[in-house]
């Protein structure tokens, strides 16, 4: 299975994706089109098809990345480092709502604060 992400801009929303999901260069290919992969080749890879036009009500994706407690704050730092921008921590440390520069969303969770 692969996850392909519609972009206008692979060069500016690549870095955030690659940070959020703790991914890899493929190998031998580190430019802005090139797919990322899960280092531990067990996670899809992940890859970015040019868009013509921006479509902000079409094709749009949201991912929630299940990380230990402990990362958390790590991973959310690191995404938010490589271009993303902070949508909610309201329901932190159970989840942190991220976007990437095209305003894709993703969800980085934990099992804490599942029961508040």
């Amino acid at each position: 299975m692969e996850i392909a992400i519609d972009a206008l801009d692979f060069a500016r929303i690549r870095p955030f994706w690659k940070a959020v999901l703790g991914y890899a260069d493929e190998v031998g290919g580190e430019g802005p089109t090139e797919p990322l992969v899960d280092a531990f080749r067990l996670g899809p890879a992940l890859w970015f098809q040019q868009m013509d036009r921006a479509r902000p009500k079409r094709n749009r994706i949201h991912l929630d990345v299940s990380v230990p407690h402990d990362e958390a704050l790590l991973r959310v730092g690191a995404a938010l480092a490589a271009g993303g921008r902070l949508v909610s921590a309201r329901r932190a440390p159970a989840f942190w709502v991220l976007a990437d520069a095209e305003d894709n969303e993703v969800c980085v969770t934990t099992w804490q604060g599942r029961d508040a």
